[in-house]
Parts: C-alpha cells; structure tokens; sequence
C-alpha cells in the first residue's frame, strides 16, 4: 500500500497548498460520491428529479412566455428548444453556485476536525451539479429529436460554453461561502440572488430582442448573457442569435472574478475554524 509522510511545521501548509491539493484528489472524489449519494438517498424517483424539474419548468415558461405573453423565438428555432435550452445551462450554473456558496458550512464537521485543503469542499460541490446537468442535457436530446434539430458544426463548441459556466459558478460561489461562514445571513441572500438571475439572464427570451437597446452594452456585462447564448448556439446552430462580444465579455469577468475568488478564498481560509 502507498503512503506517503505528512511533515507538521509552520507555514507549510502555504508553500504546499497546490501539491496537497492535488495528494488529496482522492478526498474530492469521496466527498462528490457522497454528495450525489446524499442527493438521491431515499428518494422515490432518484436521478429523475433532475428531468422533472426541467421539464416542468419549460412547460410553464411556454405557456407563460410565449402563449400569454407572446415573446418569440429565434426564427425558425421552436420555442421550447430555445427555453429549454437557456433553461438546462442555468440550472447547471445555479445549482453549483448554490452548493459551492454552501460548502464550508454544510462540511463543517471536517472543516473543525482535520486538515486538507479547503478547496476540496467546493470543488467536490460542482462534480455533483455537473451530473445533473449530464442527465437534463438527455431531455434536450429526447425534444431536439422531437422537432427534428439535428446538431451541426456549431456542436464542436459546446465544452467551451460548459467549462465557462462551471468556471463562473465556481467563481462566483467561492466569495459567497466565504461571506457565508462568517455571515449566515448570506445563505438567505443566495437563493434571491439566483431567482433575480434568472430572470435577468435569457433564458425565456432572446438576446435579439434587447440587442438594439442602449442599454445592451450594459446587459452584455452579465457574464451569464454570453454563456447561455452560446450555448444554445451550439446547440441549435446558426439560427439561435450568438454574439462573440458577449463571449469575450464573460471570458474576462469571469477570469478576473476566479482570480480575486481564489485570492479571497486562500486568504481567508485559516479563519473558517474559528468561524465555524
């Protein structure tokens, strides 16, 4: 059996972080399949949560968005694809910005007892949001079937679209479970966060729609904006409205934000002992 010495002394911990980090890659493994198994145990209907859910809430949206309030689609694009689309890439991104906000304090028993990199605990957050994701992203399959939408060249791009929404929901979920260990009150503040987004984010409509406002450039500064036009770009091809500004506007807010959220995180990550 491989071991390997673990040497207790000051200021190790810093000049080792990384290497630690990645001796450790097993623990994150653990803690996700512990997750996932948390997630489903003792539930009914198990990983088909994660098609009812979509499901359900594009059902509304349809008849809400485009029935009642007669938004359209993208021409030639169905109106269910495009929602479903918007829908399954911001629940992915929602989800891991929920669970990696709440990471410390939902680990709080280890978080007191023994030390490893702190970092493991978010990162094994966004493993069990992107399975879910995995499995929404089949009820896309079964309708883009459905309307006959056959995948073209623009498919090639839909890992950048996937890592981009992973990296900004760990960005932007690293500062909120900082803030969270020391201020509760941040975990009553995430889940309007999130119902706010989602509404500001184009998901029931398209970015066609406000792209000759003045106000656009400002709206294109939401890094989410070019994540879930490009994505439903890549899926639906060229008739979906795509961009590449928005694309470039999010892969530099969202770089910044992970540099500032890992810096944050680092610095303050020998406090959560005492904040917990």
């Amino acid at each position: 059996m491989k071991t390997h010495e673990v040497v207790i002394q000051s200021g190790r911990s810093e000049r080792h972080y990384w290497s630690d980090l990645w001796r450790n890659r097993e623990l994150l493994l653990i803690l996700s399949m512990r997750d996932i198994s948390v997630r489903y145990k003792q539930t009914a209907l198990g990983v088909s949560w994660s098609l009812i859910r979509p499901l359900t809430t594009m059902l509304i949206m349809v008849f809400v968005f485009s029935k009642v309030a007669k938004l359209p689609a993208d021409p030639g694009i169905p109106y269910p694809l495009m929602v479903l689309s918007g829908l399954t890439i911001w629940t992915f991104f929602s989800n891991a910005f929920t669970q990696v906000s709440a990471s410390i304090t939902t680990n709080a028993n280890l978080v007191t007892k023994v030390y490893f990199p702190r970092l493991i605990m978010p990162m094994s957050s966004v493993m069990v949001s992107f399975l879910d994701f995995l499995i929404s992203l089949s009820l896309f399959v079964i309708f883009a079937i459905w309307y006959q939408v056959s995948p073209d060249w623009h498919l090639l791009f839909l890992p950048v679209f996937i890592l981009l929404a992973l990296l900004a929901s760990f960005a932007f979920g690293l500062f909120f479970a900082v803030l969270n260990v020391r201020f509760r009150d941040v975990g009553q503040l995430i889940p309007f966060l999130v119902q706010v987004g989602f509404y500001a984010c184009p998901i029931a409509y398209s970015s066609r729609l406000v792209s000759g406002e003045s106000w656009y450039t400002l709206y294109m500064l939401n890094p989410l904006v070019g994540i879930i036009d490009g994505f439903r770009w890549a899926l639906l091809g060229g008739k979906a409205y795509f961009n590449p500004q928005s694309v470039l506007a999010s892969v530099l807010i969202i770089g910044l934000c992970l540099s500032l959220a890992l810096y944050f995180f680092r610095k303050r990550e020998n406090t959560f002992v005492d904040d917990i």
